[in-house]
């Protein structure tokens, strides 16, 4: 309805203009200011003209959503799954609805790490001031006292933080497939003391105040000259723009800035924090890696920066979904050789889980994770994967070089 009433009045325009172009000079000028006006209009945002107020609850009750028993988010009136398509034609309002849902998830996965996995939550940067921005990762009590085995958790790129795999399958299918807390649970069961990283929480977003966003937008590199023509232009069409917002009045979203935290402002430099001032500093023999995606790449750059430590350290390391690139990398030949001995990469793919898929790429075995969902491919891997960490300790034991999935990769890149 509230669509029909703005293209009602788009049709009023129209019209004005018609009446208009009968008339003498003045109407003429009219008709040009018009026809200015309609070029200028943009219909996704004519849309937002009735659009409700981006407000939305801060919890999970507030949203009337719950998870059950089964670890799956559910409506809790009539049990349905979630529903993006709250307001039929508002998109962006869905979307910022969808968004402000997953920050609350974010929380609440938080509070799963510590309440349920029993995981503390540490503040980085570890000497970090009062007034800067700080970000944090959880670990386990004996997470750096542990003598045997340490698991490090590294999820993916984009929205998820510490202790998720994939937002979208938390809010569409459940928490097990979605986070990282099956992984910690058995690991803490099987003796690992356990690190969860945050890489994607490089920075804190504040409010710009009034002078910033005027000197934000005075800012220019543009010549004097340049920049008093275009001010004239910008005046000269004011009462033009005044009248256009009557049809548009979009939201205004407030003005943001980022403060970036102190040696953590990108997934690699917050790896390599957490190395230097966690995990090499551990007691652990054995210290083994899961990476999903951007998290793979994140390692593969540690490794660059800290290759001895790293192989003095790591016993074996599971990517799932991987995006590094050994080539755009320029990874060395001998950490190549490493991950060849030591890594093992289960890929998105429509054959059975564990079966060896080829690769054009000198670097490490990739096998099926049993999926073609990328987001899926940690979820479906995960028995594979500490079965993979079993046989990497006892090969190390024994002195007897792994799997034969992995030699008869290896024999395949020595021959090419």
């Amino acid at each position: 309805m509230y669509i029909y009433l703005n293209i009602f009045n788009l049709l009023t325009v129209w019209v004005m203009m018609a009446q208009l172009q009968q008339g003498g000079p003045d109407e003429k000028e009219k008709t040009t200011a018009l026809k200015d006006l309609l070029s200028r209009i943009d219909l996704d945002e004519l849309m937002k003209k009735d659009e409700p107020p981006l407000e939305f609850p801060d919890t999970l009750e507030g949203f009337e959503y719950i998870f059950n028993e089964k670890g799956q988010l559910r409506h809790i009136k009539t049990g349905e799954p979630f529903v993006f398509n709250y307001r039929e034609d508002l998109h962006r309002w869905n979307q910022k609805r969808y968004e402000a849902l997953g920050e609350i998830i974010t929380k609440y996965v938080y509070e799963l790490l510590q309440k349920e996995c029993h995981l503390k939550k540490v503040t980085l940067p570890v000497d970090a001031t009062e007034s800067e921005p700080k970000s944090f990762i959880f670990m386990s009590e004996d997470a750096l006292t542990n003598p045997d085995k340490l698991l490090v958790l590294i999820h993916g790129n984009g929205v998820v933080r510490a202790g998720q795999w994939a937002r979208r399958l938390i809010i569409n299918e459940d928490l097990d497939s979605g986070t990282q807390i099956p992984y910690i649970k058995r690991a803490i069961e099987e003796g690992y003391g356990v690190i969860v990283l945050n890489p994607n929480e490089n920075y804190i977003e504040v409010e710009k105040t009034k002078a910033q966003v005027q000197l934000s937008s005075d800012s220019s590199d543009e010549p004097a000259e340049k920049r008093e023509r275009k001010d004239k232009i910008q005046k000269e069409t004011k009462k033009r723009r005044d009248f256009y917002e009557k049809y548009r009045n979009p939201q205004k979203e407030k003005e943001t800035m980022q403060m970036y935290i102190r040696d953590n402002g990108s997934p690699e430099e917050h790896a390599i924090y957490v190395w230097d001032h966690f995990i090499s500093q551990s007691a652990a023999e054995n210290v083994f890696f899961v990476a999903h995606s951007y998290g793979g790449l994140a390692f593969v750059e540690l490794m660059i920066q800290r290759e001895a430590e790293v192989k003095n350290k790591v016993t074996a390391v599971a990517l799932t979904d991987s995006v590094h690139n050994v080539w755009h990398q320029e990874v060395g030949k001998t950490i190549r050789e490493w991950m060849r001995e030591n890594c093992c990469n289960w890929v998105s793919s429509s054959e059975p889980l564990d079966t060896s898929v080829e690769s054009m790429l000198p670097d490490c075995p990739r096998v099926s994770a049993g999926t073609e969902r990328h987001e899926l491919t940690s979820w479906k891997s995960f028995p594979s994967i500490f079965k993979f960490f079993s046989e990497a300790v006892e090969a190390k034991n024994s002195s007897v070089k792994p799997a034969p999935t992995r030699r008869s990769n290896r024999i395949k890149y020595e021959e090419l």
